[in-house]
């Protein structure tokens, strides 16, 4: 689900190494448009999931002596897009369903399961593969590998959560932007 086409998974294993290697997952990436193309790179930190504005120009310029030398978008020139997922994330591994157990999110399938291909409830667990879905359908259990497309719903819960990891952060000295310590 990172990728929906053989481009983006070049793109992918193009950049993967040195995005790790600045402490950075890559996410997502979308190329889209017709004449003039974005390729949009959604990525986050590795050591907490967050990704501010100092990281995504850090990641930018790592990734553009990338792209001088090997040019991955066919057809001339693109717009380069580094973004954070954002509160409201895809969730594109097995592991963002693990991590995020407890809150609501919208889910689609690639084929019916149980006559249905959109889903939204809670996710109540992960078990290898398998996604536990609770909603007003009942309970759902999907396979990771049947997913097309899945994000966070923007709930009161995913927004009070997201406050306390930033004040916590604040408190414990911590720019968001440059996962730092500041200095006084």
């Amino acid at each position: 689900m990172r990728a929906t086409n053989p481009v983006e998974e070049s793109v992918i294993a193009l950049i993967e190494p040195t995005a790790s290697g600045l402490g950075y997952r890559i996410v997502r990436v979308r190329v889209s448009g017709n004449r003039r193309k974005r390729l949009q790179i959604m990525a986050e930190r590795v050591s907490d999931g967050e990704m501010g504005i100092d990281d995504c120009s850090r990641l930018s310029r790592a990734l553009s002596p990338v792209f001088d030398l090997e040019d991955p978008i066919p057809g001339g020139e693109y717009d380069l897009e580094i973004s954070s997922p954002g509160i409201d994330r895809p969730l594109m591994r097995i592991e963002d369903f693990e991590r995020f157990a407890g809150h609501e999110a919208k889910i689609e399938t690639a084929g019916m399961v149980d006559g249905r291909r959109r889903w939204k409830g809670v996710i109540k667990a992960v078990q290898g593969d398998e996604i536990t879905v609770v909603g007003d359908h009942g309970e759902a259990v999907l396979k990771f590998s049947a997913l097309s497309d899945a994000r966070l719903v923007l709930t009161d819960k995913l927004i009070e959560e997201d406050l306390k990891r930033a004040k916590a952060a604040e408190a414990a000295g911590v720019d968001e932007n440059t996962d730092e310590g500041k200095t006084a």
